[in-house]
């Protein structure tokens, strides 16, 4: 007789015990190799900083003046150098909105470093900062891991189920938004990486997010399984008011998934709804989304 439990389909859990041979590494770039290029990339941002240094009667001027830089990634690097010499405690995503200069400054103007002790900061340093300019070619691939990753799975899939349709940004673009896929959905502003469609029956079969983890810890475990908790507890509550079998697929990967307790966190997602939810770093994919998992 053939043991039952043998047959039973393998969960992320059950890969814990050899969990570093199911991670997929993706490769970096080595230190001091990296400072010729970025010096090179980044000295005309420093050059201009310190023209707009010069030109400017005080901070939130200087701030002012980078906001009015029609060069969108000129304007995103100038930014990145401002926060560091003259507001660290500004977030940083919000120094990159060009729409919101003037607020940013009434809201942390008065926490702006003078423009003299700014000017003097400045010209104690080189030009090319290589200090500086490593630090802003750590930003230059920022989610290039992540784009590398989608678009494999996208090419997994696409090898294994040609018959079913598979969208989504493959690389940098615009997030589907559950809203234009769903009627009447409750979050219609719920950005997800992909959809899995049933072309025949033109069935909604999964909704995926994608991420690659380099490193992470402490609060930000809770925040990332927490947010897709939540993700999930929406999509397939939605699904089983409208009666679908649309199910929810989180391709994680990196060597984030081995530190503190993410793969146990992990596992307890998938356990929550079974055969709803599915955890799978590349690896895992071809032996655990099948034809029989997505249309069940």
């Amino acid at each position: 007789m053939r043991n039952v439990k043998s047959m039973k389909p393998k969960t992320f859990a059950d890969y814990k015990s050899d969990a570093n041979n199911w991670i997929t590494l993706a490769t970096g770039e080595y230190y001091p190799d990296i400072l010729k290029d970025a010096c090179e990339l980044y000295k005309p941002v420093l050059v201009l900083f310190g023209q707009l240094l010069k030109s400017s009667e005080s901070s939130t001027r200087l701030f002012l003046q980078i906001a009015e830089q029609s060069d969108g990634w000129m304007r995103v690097q100038l930014a990145r150098v401002f926060r560091k010499y003259v507001s660290p405690e500004t977030p940083v995503e919000m120094l990159k909105q060009k729409s919101k200069a003037k607020k940013i400054c009434e809201q942390f103007g008065k926490g702006f470093r003078v423009i003299q002790k700014v000017q003097a900061a400045f010209l104690s340093r080189p030009i090319p900062d290589e200090a500086l300019c490593a630090v802003l070619w750590e930003y230059k691939d920022r989610g290039k891991k992540g784009y590398d990753l989608t678009e494999r799975f996208f090419a997994m899939f696409r090898s294994t189920f040609p018959d079913l349709p598979i969208k989504g940004p493959e690389r940098a673009g615009k997030d589907i938004l559950l809203g234009e896929i769903f009627k009447n959905y409750p979050k219609p502003d719920r950005p997800v990486d992909f959809v899995v469609l049933d072309k025949a029956e033109g069935e909604i079969l999964a909704i995926g997010l994608a991420r690659y983890d380099s490193d992470r810890g402490g609060a930000q475990e809770d925040d990332r399984t927490g947010g897709y908790r939540n993700c999930a507890d929406e999509i397939l509550g939605y699904a089983k008011r409208h009666r679908l079998k649309t199910k929810v697929i989180f391709i994680n990967d990196g060597p984030g998934l081995l530190l503190g307790s993410m793969w146990n966190d992990y596992s307890a997602l998938e356990r929550s709804l079974p055969g709803r939810i599915m955890v799978a770093t590349l690896r895992m994919v071809p032996e655990r989304i099948t034809r029989d998992w997505l249309t069940s």
